[in-house]
């Protein structure tokens, strides 16, 4: 089953230290009218995915509390949550050059 052109948009809460599997937290907002908070974007083995928000059950295991049926919706999740870590990463790393600027880009010597 083909499903429409979904608009997903994703903000970046936080982004987690080089060496982590999990590269960022996220809020995604699905069609303008529906919020999902608490996804994760992760490095598993076979490339990056998003983690949906989960619980654990009395046996100890994790159930996810909602997730997409279909592939096309999981993909268009995915390159929204991807898209919005990318752009984060690329302010990070403009932030980090412009405080390195105003410091004059010197380093002292010992």
């Amino acid at each position: 089953m083909k499903t429409k052109n979904l608009k997903v948009t994703a903000e970046i809460k936080k982004l987690f230290e080089d060496g982590s599997k999990v590269k960022a937290a996220a809020n995604l907002t699905i069609e303008g009218v529906f919020v999902v908070r608490g996804v994760r974007l992760v490095d598993g083995k076979n490339g990056l995915f998003v983690s949906m928000p989960s619980r654990k059950t009395a046996e100890g295991e994790y159930i996810d509390i909602c997730f997409p049926i279909n592939n096309d919706t999981r993909l268009t999740i995915l390159g929204a949550v991807t898209a919005a870590y990318e752009k984060a990463l690329s302010e990070q790393t403009a932030e980090d050059t412009d405080d390195s600027e105003a410091d004059g880009g010197e380093q002292e010597s010992a």
